[in-house]
């Protein structure tokens, strides 16, 4: 699984409130909380971004609240992977569930620029940055996270299981 998209740079610390502000948490629609992803922390991010684009941020990605609500609208407004030097527990555990892949790399956060352009290989764990003919090392996923992510998350690679398991 291959992924290339432009880099959108965030600092340290960026929290579920940065990600999707607490005042839309009575939003369950994806589409809804994808128009507004990171406006607070960067008012013009969706006018920038395009789809498969990818985040690129430091230290502690997710932190704050539990809520699933910020990985969600990551993914729903077009982001096709988060790496960041590293990432909170629980925030990780939901974009896993919901097949956002996300990959940890110190190096990659300080070698990026925003708008380079990234090739992130999941499979192996490398991220070319193709502006700067760099490639960067990531710990790549074991198998059976990366069915769950190319499942589309927890929920449709237990479906797919569960079929399998019963020849349906």
């Amino acid at each position: 699984m291959v992924i290339r998209g432009r880099a959108h740079k965030f600092g340290s610390n960026i929290d579920t409130d940065g990600i999707i502000p607490a005042r839309y948490l009575n939003v369950s629609e994806p589409e809804e909380l994808a128009r507004h992803c990171m406006e607070d922390v960067d008012p013009d991010f969706l006018k920038k971004m395009e789809p498969g684009d990818v985040i690129v941020a430091g230290a502690n990605f997710g932190c704050g609240s539990s809520r699933e609500h910020a990985p969600l609208a990551i993914k729903a407004a077009g982001i096709s992977c988060v790496i960041a030097s590293s990432f909170a527990r629980i925030f990780y555990r939901n974009a896993i569930n919901i097949g956002l892949p996300l990959l940890e790399s110190g190096e990659a956060y300080q070698r990026i620029e925003e708008g380079d352009i990234l090739e992130v290989d999941l499979e192996n764990g490398t991220i070319k940055d193709v502006n700067k003919g760099v490639t960067l090392t990531a710990k790549p996923y074991p198998p059976f996270m990366r069915e769950i992510i190319s499942s589309g998350g927890l929920v449709e690679y237990t479906r797919r299981r569960i079929k399998g398991l019963d020849g349906n």
